[in-house]
């Protein structure tokens, strides 16, 4: 037995050298596109995908996951097996041979839990493993008891009761919506418009077409309005999630499902608006509303998802051909604003706000001065997925 562990660590060890020696053999160029030139920059700087954001051991992680989702959408354009390999070496890691993942608790009812998901999608799909089935159910499964406000809407977490967050769509609906229609029919897709329609009738501003981080239905939260039960700011990162949530899950209702139009609408209402805030370096402020108040700031991860929602909003047909200067102009100013070459040659994207959120320990109030003092990183998760998912959408 002593024998056998023996040979099993050192089998880990040499089975890391060789992730770590493969990634070395990475060419990055100025040929390259620019979401290939980050890609590559994410693995030799990660070798192995849970590592993103300098995390100590393995986590099912919803920005891994964004990230990730970018990688698929890279292996199905380039079919370079690396990207295929990055994903799958990431979901061993976390879900074993039984389909269970790790450090999982059903009870938690964390919406953030599911957006890693999606990637389980292609990899069942492509190697037909009962494992990522079973993970898929588990995860299909948390939307039967998570908790809702009397209106129907998923909590963003229990931990949040009676809460609806933008961020929350991005995190739960797009696997939602394609889960129910590969597996059930679309019988579900009802369900998943409903969460849109309560944010957009709860947190729409009228002043300026953008919408609030988030709608406390209990109106009870220091941070909300007591009227409205609105937080008292928009967010950009929080209009991101909101895009890129409606864009995704407008690729699984048929464009004769009664809600698809109102969908679609929602998306045209949210391209006029953020085309009116988007700032003339192309990109837009940390609250976009207030550009020119002191100490706000230019920033990427929330720029990079208007981007990226405004490019598949195009290129779906569900947006005119006149926003595509918006799409490209966003991008542009994240090349020549926010992102560095080292000397590497590796890229680098700045200027990311690292995390945002609302109550909690310690307390959140949703003030300007609240997102502003964020702390701001260079490589952080939200930025490098974000990033990946415009520049691949655009073909850059």
């Amino acid at each position: 037995m002593k024998g056998l562990l023996i040979l099993l660590f050192f089998t880990s060890i040499d089975l890391k050298a060789q992730t770590m020696e493969s990634q070395k053999e990475i060419i990055l160029s100025d040929q390259l596109k620019w979401s290939e030139r980050m890609a590559f920059s994410i693995m030799r700087a990660y070798p192995e995908a849970w590592q993103i954001d300098n995390h100590p051991a393995p986590k099912w992680d919803y920005k891994i996951g964004m990230i990730l989702t970018a990688y698929e959408k890279l292996y199905h354009k380039t079919k370079n097996q690396k990207y295929f390999d990055y994903i799958k070496d990431y979901t061993d890691k976390l879900i074993n041979k039984n389909g269970t993942f790790q450090n999982f608790d059903p009870k938690d009812h964390n919406i953030d839990f599911i957006n890693a998901g999606k990637i389980l999608f292609n990899l069942y799909d492509t190697t037909k493993e009962q494992k990522y089935l079973t993970a898929l159910q588990t995860l299909r499964r948390q939307f039967e008891d998570h908790p809702r406000t009397l209106s129907g809407g998923f909590w963003h977490k229990k931990i949040y009761p009676n809460q609806m967050w933008l961020d929350g769509l991005y995190m739960g609906e797009p696997f939602y919506a394609r889960y129910t229609t590969a597996f059930e029919g679309g019988e579900k897709l009802n369900d998943v418009a409903l969460q849109f329609e309560l944010l957009h009738n709860h947190t729409f501003d009228k002043k300026t077409g953008l919408y609030f981080h988030a709608w406390d239905e209990s109106k009870k939260m220091p941070w909300a309005d007591s009227k409205t039960g609105t937080a008292p700011h928009i967010w950009l990162r929080a209009l991101g999630w909101y895009g890129m949530a409606l864009v995704d899950v407008l690729d699984y209702f048929p464009k004769d499902h009664p809600k698809h139009k109102e969908l679609v609408r929602y998306l045209n209402e949210l391209a006029a608006a953020v085309s009116k805030y988007q700032d003339k370096s192309g990109l837009w402020y940390q609250i976009p509303d207030l550009g020119s108040k002191k100490g706000n700031y230019l920033e990427a991860s929330g720029s990079s998802m208007l981007v990226y929602f405004l490019a598949k909003g195009l290129h779906k047909g569900y947006l005119p051909a006149k926003f595509e200067t918006a799409a490209n102009n966003g991008f542009n100013g994240l090349i020549s604003q926010l992102i560095k070459v080292d000397k590497n040659g590796e890229i680098h994207i700045t200027q990311v706000c690292a995390s945002a959120g609302l109550g909690g320990n310690p307390y959140r109030d949703g003030s300007f001065n609240y997102y502003i003092n964020e702390k701001i990183i260079t490589d952080n998760s939200h930025g490098l997925g974000a990033f990946l998912l415009a520049a691949i959408e655009l073909d850059k």
